[in-house]
């Protein structure tokens, strides 16, 4: 029997994107619809093309300015529509920022996320967000904001600061989208991420999922993400955090394996892309979570809030990143 203790290589020579396949909604259905564990199987095999699997990005994100929002986002307690415990906030000042994005450096996150409760910034907010971008990057970590809908020119300017990654995501299915925002258009949402991708920076792009949605639904959702060209380079999956005051505060809530399953097809659709495991985390058990990673997702938001809901604390998800035996990027 042979002693050799070769490390194992998990990642293989990459295989072309399927660029030129458009994901029909039944396509994605299809896959959807396989047995649980021939789709997490077929997931983990298409991560391991592309992927070390025992390796993790960690990205932190804070809200730099909470509450107030005049959109009517079904989902979320910083809108002015929702009578719910968050409070509006002035913006938080560049030393504010830039000492959480230290923090977040010391505790192993290779990504500084910044989150502004806007419909849009306006140029005088720009104006600040910029300083913080640029003294972020100088920290050697990789940058990204999510300040809602861009005004012509406004993407350039981030980028010229320093920002690697735009989020802006599409949160659910065109034609479900109006069941859950109104206040503004799918096409709005299209219309940043071209802006995003016209100045060169990279896309985080992703949904929610429990939204009273249908399986058909999160069909929609994958299939619209994965016929962008190119596909985001992240991909934002997020389970419903339901907050008091809220439209959705009352959504049912999907089953666990609806979950795993909306992971893996996001993993199959999106093979290059990093599929991050969002909001909603500190309430999934640690097996669920493992088999979120089994099944193809590779990044996490690392720290104890997203915003203004909770997420596991740094030293759980240490002690889960053990267990399975996974490192950070």
């Amino acid at each position: 029997m042979s002693t050799s203790s070769s490390p194992i290589t998990f990642a293989r020579p990459a295989t072309p994107h399927p660029a030129a396949k458009t994901w029909s909604v039944a396509d994605i259905e299809a896959l959807l619809s396989l047995p649980f564990m021939e789709l997490v199987f077929r997931a983990a095999e298409v991560h391991r093309q592309f992927f070390d699997p025992t390796k993790v990005q960690l990205s932190t994100l804070i809200s730099i300015k909470t509450g107030g929002c005049p959109e009517d986002c079904g989902y979320c307690p910083q809108s002015v529509h929702h009578d719910t415990p968050v409070e509006e906030q002035p913006m938080m000042t560049v030393d504010e920022v830039i000492a959480a994005a230290r923090t977040a450096k010391a505790n192993g996150a290779g990504r500084f996320c910044m989150g502004a409760a806007w419909r849009g910034p306006k140029d005088a907010d720009l104006e600040q967000t910029l300083r913080m971008v640029s003294e972020v990057k100088a920290l050697g970590m990789e940058t990204c904001a999510t300040f809602g809908l861009l005004k012509d020119g406004q993407a350039e300017q981030l980028k010229e600061a320093g920002l690697d990654f735009y989020n802006h995501n599409l949160d659910t299915a065109p034609d479900k989208y109006a069941d859950i925002i109104q206040t503004r258009e799918y096409e709005d949402r299209l219309d940043t991420l071209g802006k995003v991708r016209s100045a060169g920076l990279s896309v985080c792009c992703g949904g929610i999922v429990g939204l009273n949605d249908t399986r058909h639904d999160r069909a929609g959702l994958i299939a619209q993400l994965a016929n962008l060209t190119p596909p985001p380079e992240s991909v934002p999956i997020n389970n419903l955090v339901k907050v008091t005051g809220t439209p959705l505060e009352g959504a049912d809530n999907i089953d666990w394996t609806e979950f795993v399953r909306t992971i893996a097809v996001a993993r199959l659709t999106m093979p290059q892309s990093y599929v991050r495991l969002s909001a909603g985390r500190r309430e999934m058990p640690e097996a669920m979570q493992a088999l979120c990673f089994l099944a193809g997702a590779n990044s996490i938001f690392y720290g104890d809030k997203l915003l203004t809901t909770g997420n596991p604390d740094v030293d759980a998800d240490r002690v889960l990143m053990e267990k399975l035996e996974l490192s950070p990027l």
